[in-house]
């Protein structure tokens, strides 16, 4: 299959946190997470997690020997944890830590791994397109912010609320009930959402981070569909242009955003064999 790449660091000083790469047959997308600060936790910082983790992601799916795709990322989190488990705090809440998404097409099926919030989009011949997220990261989220509700930004008393909404969202983090996140615990990869169906009926399928969703949600300026058709128009890079428009337009007042990394993989020609005797096509 033909994969198109792109991604962009959301500001200039900072390193981009998100991943993406692809090897024949499967591709895999991180979007790093971690609190601002806190390299005193673990020296190498979340950019370096989310490369480490994804390059031991790849070097499994390239095996082509079938493994499960949680049991794979379970091995891979066990790998790179034990990497800096010795000088760096890897069981802190604020320790780099990383969203996961992984697509394999292997015999017949297309084969997906989805572990918080990044989207997967499927672009279905003979309907619209099936979008699959892990949304339990989002609910968490949600809940734990509604005591900021009518808090006025900027006060003494929003900063008091909002620290503790903040300790209550990482409380509920690869936890029973919360939300779950490639981190140090390999247990987590049993938790993330899986599924598969033909390859046949399928056009392609793409993958997106967290800040190159936002043009759907929060921005609302384009529909899932409008997603594949930019895609098939202008690729990756289309997407994410838009995304960075959408926040220059926006740099002040309630519907600002601070730029997130953002980063897209588009898969078209889907193989209708087995993957390991083909040859995948990255630009």
């Amino acid at each position: 299959m033909h994969v198109s790449l792109a991604t962009s660091a959301g500001r200039a000083e900072r390193p981009n946190e998100d991943f993406v790469g692809a090897v024949p047959g499967s591709v895999v997308l991180l979007d790093g997470a971690g609190i601002p600060g806190a390299e005193s936790l673990c020296f190498h910082g979340v950019a370096w997690y989310t490369h480490r983790l994804g390059g031991v992601l790849l070097g499994h799916l390239s095996r082509g020997d079938g493994r499960d795709l949680t049991a794979i990322l379970a091995t891979a989190i066990t790998e790179v944890a034990a990497e800096h488990g010795h000088t760096c705090a890897i069981a802190d809440p604020s320790s780099p830590q990383a969203t996961v998404a992984m697509v394999r097409a292997h015999r017949d099926r297309l084969e997906w791994l989805l572990l918080a919030d990044s989207f997967l989009v499927l672009d279905r011949a003979d309907g619209g397109p099936l979008v699959v997220t892990d949304e339990r990261e989002t609910t968490a989220r949600r809940e734990c912010s509604a005591p900021l509700t009518g808090v006025v930004r900027g006060t003494p008393e929003y900063d008091r609320v909002r620290a503790s909404c903040v300790s209550a969202l990482r409380a509920l983090r690869n936890q029973p009930g919360g939300y779950w996140i490639a981190k140090d615990d390999p247990r987590a990869a049993r938790e993330a959402v899986t599924g598969s169906r033909p390859l046949a009926g399928l056009n392609g399928v793409a993958l997106l981070s967290n800040g190159a969703s936002r043009i759907v949600s929060p921005y609302g300026r384009t529909d899932w569909p409008g997603v594949l058709a930019l895609l098939r128009a202008s690729g990756p890079d289309g997407v994410i242009a838009r995304v960075r428009q959408v926040e220059a337009q926006t740099t002040t007042g309630m519907d600002a955003q601070i730029p997130d990394d953002a980063t897209v993989a588009h898969c078209t020609h889907v193989p209708r064999v087995d993957p390991a005797r083909e040859v995948s096509t990255i630009r």
